[in-house]
């Protein structure tokens, strides 16, 4: 038995002439099946669709009792058919009954069936259903024919996708591709998002899946194939292959899977059964990714995304670019692998109401500039973009770190309630904007705000911030996609002094390097780039682009304060080579007649542990001093803050990180300087208590923290808190995290926290 070689093709050309026919939906269903057990010379041939509550329910048969279609189900997982559902893996089986997995359905009648083939219905990778061809003689099934079953079992999923079988399911019923999904990610930025699903890259919707002439096609296929490589080969070549987002490795992995004979074999055979070329790289790439996602090698898995970008980017090549949907959405969920900072600049920001990474990390460009516009985000969520389409509602939780595709109404009803219980909170905390901060024993404290774009300031006066205390200057560098020049340096430092009127501005001088590569500046690779070269290591080494920056920030500044501040300082010798830099800007503009700047302020960075050992020598040299939290943290417990495995385990509450940050305070004291505390630590309310407790009068944070810390600051009695911390910090056995304890003492006096 089965079918002759021309067999695949005529079937597609029967599929095709029926899908163009005005039948009903069973119908349709109903004739594919007849056409398949007509062409494979099979005897049954049966449809099994997923639902959302994972049961495979029979949609159509051919051969087996009719009466059991809508009525006999399989759990994922169960017998054969569900046990291809669940593995996305076909089988193809002489002796059916003989397999570890059968099970036997009374109501079909299928027990007289001996060889069996099922093929998984794909779609992006996920699995919609389950495709059946069954004889009563044990046989084998030829290659030919599961290739020819796992074609039209791509049709049929496109006919699942574009709701073709809406109405056949019975009431209370829903389809898995409808059904919620929910994610667990990391938290990258804080707030809840409801809205609308918009793929940053959207998959190429395949229209057109049949072809005319399949040698034509062939030809297609493999010009496209060809531009695609020489694309691949161009990127290599080329010097600055990071302003792609690409880095050689992927590079080297594309070419490798470009050129792979077995990809490129099985995409010209679906070709020749009847698809066209863009049809034939999703049905293959829709294989290939069903079977790598239930591998468990991480580094095959790893290799599934290099596949499908791969796989995109032919795809694009045969249809042309897809654009987003972010026009037509007015609450866009933006859902990414990943994805540039200047990318999510090219979104309006209206329209945006949250961010899904599936890689992504909180020192990534694209989170921070999220961050900076208040766009809460979640990434590490693996899958989230072959499961989401443009249009279905999501909420992103940036508080919980989860995401919920397609939610149920309870769900959405409950976040809906929650948004509205925060958008009361900060209604509550804009009454306090103007309102000194002083505590309730008579301490102030100075709450000034981060930032690093012009999106940032209007949150100034919003938050009710009393200045900038740290502008990150090489945000501005990020987002160009080539070196930006003087003079726009210098226009975006003149609106940040405007816009910040009468109030302090701190700008941080060029901070790249490390985990911030910038496309147009040569790098090599580093093993270990947290602590190589960058910040002010990169900058003395270039002072044609140090002196380029400041001599911005002078004009920007002329007849005002400026305030400059170096990052990533280890010793005292690189804050003079820095200072002398400043000199030699501040004598050209003298030089050449050029207003100067009234004042200018020198502070430095303390985020290297080397400096607290030098603290009186460096403190000496400073006018103020600011103390960078976030890599201080890092490196003075060695532990990778984007790692979770290690991050995790240590606190920056505990009793030798807060003598650290002790030791800097008193130091400023000592020699009359003022030091501020940037970073994530500052933003959270029960870190603040301890700040305030060791001596902090100034901290910098993102702007939607200074509401929450303002309000406890009110109402805080820094003597009984300080009592609290100098017990500990001074006990030979202290305990190992002071959270527990700050957060019964702010139970206890009706401090929030």
């Amino acid at each position: 038995m089965g079918s002759d070689i021309s067999g695949p093709r005529v079937l597609m050309r029967s599929i095709r002439a029926l899908m163009a026919d005005t039948l009903d939906r069973q119908a349709r269903l109903d004739k594919i099946v007849q056409l398949i057990a007509e062409n494979m010379v099979a005897e049954v041939c049966s449809l099994y669709v997923l639902r959302a509550d994972s049961v495979l329910e029979l949609y159509a048969t051919e051969g087996l009792n009719p009466g059991s279609v809508h009525l006999a189900q399989l759990q994922l997982g169960q017998g054969l058919v569900g046990t291809i559902a669940a593995t996305a893996r076909p089988l193809n089986l002489s002796q059916a009954q003989d397999h570890p997995a059968f099970t036997y359905l009374p109501e079909t009648g299928e027990e007289i069936y001996k060889s069996f083939l099922g093929v998984p219905i794909l779609r992006a990778g996920r699995t919609l259903g389950v495709l059946v061809v069954q004889n009563k003689s044990a046989r084998q099934y030829r290659e030919e024919e599961s290739e020819a079953l796992e074609t039209v079992a791509m049709v049929v999923a496109e006919m699942i996708a574009a709701g073709g079988l809406e109405g056949l399911q019975r009431p209370g019923v829903t389809l898995d591709l409808s059904r919620p999904v929910s994610f667990e990610g990391v938290t990258l930025s804080d707030g809840i998002g409801l809205g609308r699903v918009v793929l940053h890259e959207p998959r190429v919707v395949v229209t057109n899946l049949f072809n005319e002439h399949a040698e034509d096609e062939v030809l297609r296929l493999n010009d496209a194939l060809a531009e695609l490589r020489l694309s691949i080969e161009n990127m290599l070549a080329r010097r600055d292959i990071a302003a792609e987002g690409e880095h050689r490795a992927v590079l080297e992995a594309y070419r490798m899977f470009a050129h792979d004979r077995g990809w490129v074999r099985r995409l010209e055979e679906a070709v020749r059964n009847g698809l066209t070329a863009e049809a034939a790289v999703e049905k293959v790439q829709s294989d290939m990714r069903a079977r790598m996602m239930h591998l468990t090698d991480p580094y095959i898995r790893e290799r599934m995304h290099d596949f499908d970008d791969l796989a995109n980017r032919l795809l694009r090549q045969l249809i042309g670019r897809v654009d987003g949907a972010i026009d037509e959405i007015d609450d866009a969920i933006v859902i990414a692998r990943n994805m540039g900072a200047a990318q999510l600049l090219d979104y309006r920001r209206e329209r945006l109401r949250g961010l899904v990474l599936e890689e992504g990390a909180a020192t990534s460009h694209v989170v921070i500039v999220a961050r900076a516009l208040g766009i809460p985000v979640v990434g590490q969520v693996t899958g989230a973009v072959s499961m989401a389409e443009n249009g279905d509602m999501a909420i992103v939780d940036g508080e919980d770190g989860q995401v919920h595709l397609r939610p149920m109404s309870d769900v959405a009803e409950t976040y809906a309630d929650r948004i509205d219980f925060r958008t009361r909170r900060r209604e509550r905390y804009a009454g306090l904007r103007d309102k000194p901060c002083v505590t309730r024993d008579g301490v102030r404290i100075d709450l000034q705000m981060n930032a690093g774009l012009l999106v940032d300031l209007p949150q100034l006066a919003e938050a009710g911030a009393e200045g900038i205390g740290l502008f990150r200057t090489e945000l501005q560098f990020m987002v160009a996609s080539t070196m930006p020049r003087a003079s726009d340096q210098q226009r975006l430092y003149t609106a940040v002094l405007d816009a910040a009127g009468d109030k302090p501005v701190t700008f941080r001088t060029l901070d790249v390097g490390g985990d911030k590569l910038l496309p147009y500046l040569a790098q090599l690779q580093e093993e270990n780039p947290a602590l190589g070269y960058r910040a002010v290591r990169l900058a003395l080494d270039r002072p044609g682009l140090m002196r380029t920056q400041l001599r911005a920030l002078m004009k920007a500044a002329a007849g005002r304060e400026l305030r400059i501040m170096f990052p990533m300082i280890t010793d005292a010798a690189e804050l003079r080579a820095a200072r002398e830099l400043v000199d030699l800007e501040r004598a050209h503009l003298h030089r050449f007649g050029h207003e100067s700047p009234k004042a200018v302020k020198i502070g430095a960075m303390i985020e290297v542990p080397g400096l607290l050992y030098q603290l009186d020598e460096v403190m000496a040299l400073l006018d103020f001093a600011s103390v960078g939290s976030n890599d201080l943290f890092q490196f003075f417990n060695a532990v990778d803050r984007g790692n979770p495995r290690v991050a995790n385990r240590f606190s920056d509450l505990s009793p030798a990180f807060l003598r650290a940050l002790k030791d800097i305070v008193d130091a400023g004291h000592r020699h009359d300087v003022p030091v501020t505390l940037c970073g994530e630590m500052a933003g959270r309310p029960i870190a603040t208590m301890a700040l305030v407790a060791i001596g902090f009068r100034s901290i910098s944070m993102a702007p939607p923290s200074i509401g929450p810390v303002k309000s406890m600051l009110l109402e805080l009695d820094v003597g009984a808190v300080r009592a609290i911390v100098e017990r500990h910090l001074a006990s030979q056995a202290p305990m190992a995290d002071l959270k527990a304890e700050l957060a019964d003492f702010a139970r206890a006096g009706g401090v929030p926290i």
